[in-house]
């Protein structure tokens, strides 16, 4: 069966606890996912010892926020199967500080404008590492100021065009930064949903920078995103990953647990990369070793 490798709980924002949304992939013919919390780690053993509960496989993930300093846009890398997570502690720790101190601003704001207190905003954000935008509009919608979490308020207090935005600025790191602590952590470093942020024209140098593979099935992505995000990864023989970057009701669309999948093959090809590129490694250390030897 294939894989949903991009899916969200109330650690981050998600609408939903990681048993529910184990239990929906398990109701739903999916036996392998990926918790892919925000700058958070903190989902991957709960759920893996939940997985064998209800007979899903849980691939290790966290979704690290970055920023391409160089193109002016986000970046988000998709981090699977890190060896020694503990390493990227550090960098998650800095992006949540910064996102809770943006939150708190945004939520000042909103308790100003709206007759609601920062109790209730926060309560709305429980469970969560830090308070999003999506806590903020849920917390309007139960105020009765709206009856959705996207629309035309949202627009109006978090769309960077919007004249009475709330926006308070968030510094991430470097895109650079964040694949190197991925790889420094013994994990593997995927580009997520490059169409949600344009990404397209940076992949050659991400790659460079040792990207490992690319989130090719998302629901951003068309038809021909697909071909063309596929044929970049078969040209640099890099990984193919798909999810459906689930969010439940946090989602900006309706989209349902395993709408985006993985293939098997390329599944097995994710599960199999670290061991292969280490195999490969060792080989051409031996061939230089011989080289050498053979030069002396």
């Amino acid at each position: 069966m294939a894989a949903d490798l991009h899916c969200h709980t109330k650690l981050s924002d998600g609408s939903v606890g990681i048993e529910d949304l184990i239990v929906i992939a398990q109701k739903s013919g999916i036996d392998t996912i990926a918790i892919t919390d925000h700058d958070c780690l903190a989902g991957t053993v709960r759920g893996q010892v939940i997985g064998k509960r209800y007979g899903v496989n849980i691939v290790p993930g966290v979704e690290l926020s970055a920023f391409d300093y160089e193109a002016g846009k986000k970046v988000h890398i998709l981090c699977y199967l890190a060896e020694k997570p503990d390493r990227l502690e550090g960098l998650c720790k800095r992006t949540s500080v910064a996102r809770k101190r943006a939150g708190q601003i945004m939520m000042l704001k909103v308790a100003a404008r709206f007759p609601i207190s920062n109790d209730f905003i926060i309560n709305h954000a429980s469970g969560s590492t830090n308070l999003f935008k999506q806590h903020i509009m849920h917390a309007l919608m139960d105020a009765g100021y709206t009856n959705e979490i996207y629309g035309d308020l949202y627009n109006a207090l978090f769309s960077r065009e919007s004249e009475t935005n709330l926006l308070a600025p968030v510094k991430y790191p470097d895109v650079k930064e964040v694949i190197e602590e991925v790889h420094n952590a013994g994990g593997v470093a995927v580009l997520a949903h490059p169409a949600l942020y344009d990404n397209f024209d940076e992949i050659d140098n991400y790659i460079q920078l040792g990207l490992d593979g690319i989130e090719v099935w998302h629901p951003s992505a068309t038809d021909e995103t697909i071909e063309r995000l596929s044929n970049i990864c078969k040209k640099n023989k890099i990984l193919l990953t798909g999810g459906s970057d689930f969010h439940g009701l946090y989602g900006s669309k309706t989209v349902t647990l395993g709408t985006c999948l993985t293939p098997d093959e390329h599944l097995d090809k994710l599960m199999s990369y670290k061991a292969k590129k280490k195999r490969a490694q060792r080989k051409a250390e031996k061939e230089a070793a011989a080289q050498l030897a053979e030069n002396q």
